[in-house]
């Protein structure tokens, strides 16, 4: 039976009429009040509703919560929505194997299903999760992470190195539809540490004069190191001019200096979202792609909102993702503050201050919230600090719970304890209460962190639980 390619199924240029880029994304929001923001969001919010009615996961979580149709009448109403997350969608997995209820294709054979994109999520917090994608949300996906790059200043005929993962995982795939389609960039789509080799990337990076690097800052950084070491300087054998990656709390100008003073931007966003918030030209705080993404700041315990300026859980609502996997508040269990004030642009999104720590990994010492990403941020102050780190959360024989921070550094091993002292006592001062130090030298903390083979190392090792 005949079905509609890829790019048949949609409007293209409709999408882009929609959700512009460059110098229209400008022309359209700037100068726009909060107001007429909120009307056009209401209208993409009631045209996903629509669709959310249609789709098993939410006609079961919106039905046990006593939600019917007529409840929610505007976007004032979300909040009567339950929220979800990763673990509801790995419950409709088991339960409705192999991809579960929440995309819409359920109960439909495969000679009728639409065009699909088919990722997993990487396993970073354990079994991978498959993600779905019907090819209007896709490009939107893809035109929102082209909209921040451009945003930011990526120049005409930029040379843009990529490098993350690929096979299963959506990560790289999605940035490089958004380069490819979207800019007029060369993309080199080098990937992790085990799809290229670092010192292949480097050598990359120099016969083709790559001047952006987009990617996870930890292993952007280990490519400065690797480079060094082949004799060929960062910055000036490989010109980089911009690095765009997810920056979290670790130390912007350590990176920067790396690659000779290369500016950073940072983005955030997740697989199931996409592309949420990005750091714009100011690089005062990311801003939230409104039109598209429906932010909303929940406190960890109680999921109501936060006061402006508080951290809070990020929850997302994709107001553009109406036809294959809508999603509707979902929790990320990421942790951001809203950057409260007026912003340079005239624009009317609100700015976060970017990823803080993940809440389905806080540490609780002694009645204080302790985020393990947000470490590496607390110890940039020591200059000794390499920037890699994880820390080891343990519970003692009388049932307390310990926090140990292994930190790398770059100095002889003699100057350790004093190095290991003045590290405590940053902790403590900017956390509240004290945690354990281990001092070792570059490179020891990788068997833990997996910074080689992974995307996102790993920052907290949980031995609480046996």
């Amino acid at each position: 039976m005949p079905y509609p390619s890829y790019f048949e199924s949609f409007d293209v240029q409709q999408a882009l009429a929609d959700y512009p880029l460059g110098d229209a994304f400008l022309e359209r929001y700037q100068g726009m009040t909060r107001e007429q923001l909120r009307e056009l969001q209401n209208q993409r919010f009631l045209k996903l509703m629509a669709r959310g009615w249609e789709i098993s996961f939410y006609q079961r979580l919106w039905g046990d919560a006593g939600i019917k149709r007529e409840d929610i009448q505007s976007l004032d109403d979300i909040e009567k929505l339950p929220v979800f997350s990763k673990s509801d969608i790995m419950q409709s997995v088991e339960k409705f194997p192999p991809i579960g209820d929440f995309s819409g294709l359920e109960g439909l054979a495969p000679e009728e299903r639409p065009p699909v994109v088919f990722h997993t999520t990487s396993g970073t917090t354990g079994r991978p999760q498959p993600i779905i994608f019907g090819p209007r949300g896709r490009e939107i996906q893809a035109m929102l992470v082209a909209r921040s790059y451009r945003f930011m200043g990526l120049k005409p005929g930029a040379t843009v190195q990529s490098t993350y993962g690929h096979g299963m995982i959506n990560g790289g795939h999605y940035i490089r539809e958004a380069v490819t389609r979207y800019t007029n960039a060369l993309f080199l789509s080098s990937g992790t540490g085990l799809e290229t080799r670092s010192a292949q990337q480097v050598q990359l990076m120099q016969d083709f004069g790559v001047n952006v690097l987009v990617g996870f800052a930890d292993y952007i950084k280990k490519l400065a190191s690797v480079a060094e070491e082949q004799g060929i300087k960062p910055g000036k054998d490989i010109p980089v001019e911009m690095i765009i990656g997810h920056l979290g709390q670790e130390t912007r100008a350590a990176l920067s200096e790396a690659w000779g003073g290369a500016k950073l931007y940072d983005w955030y966003g997740v697989a199931d979202t996409g592309c949420v918030a990005a750091e714009g030209p100011d690089q005062d705080g990311l801003y939230v792609w409104e039109d598209a993404q429906y932010l909303e700041l929940l406190d960890v315990d109680s999921d109501q909102p936060v006061t402006p300026g508080d951290t809070g859980n990020m929850v997302v609502t994709c107001l553009y993702k109406d036809d294959i996997y809508p999603v509707i508040r979902f929790n990320t269990c990421d942790i951001t503050s809203e950057i409260v004030g007026e912003n340079p642009f005239q624009l009317p999104f609100r700015r976060i201050r970017g990823f803080l720590g993940r809440s389905d990994n806080m540490v609780k010492l002694r009645g204080i919230n302790v985020y393990p990403h947000g470490i590496g941020g607390m110890l940039a102050e020591q200059s000794s600090f390499t920037g890699e780190y994880v820390c080891i959360a343990e519970r003692d024989d009388s049932g307390r719970e310990t926090l140990t921070v292994m930190v790398e550094v770059s100095d002889p091993v003699a100057a350790h304890p004093a190095i290991a002292e003045q590290c405590a006592a940053l902790l403590k001062f900017k956390l509240g209460l004290d945690v354990g130090v281990e001092i070792v030298s570059a490179g020891e903390t990788a068997r833990w962190t997996e910074i080689d083979r992974r995307q996102k190392p790993l920052r907290l090792l949980d031995r609480r639980f046996g």
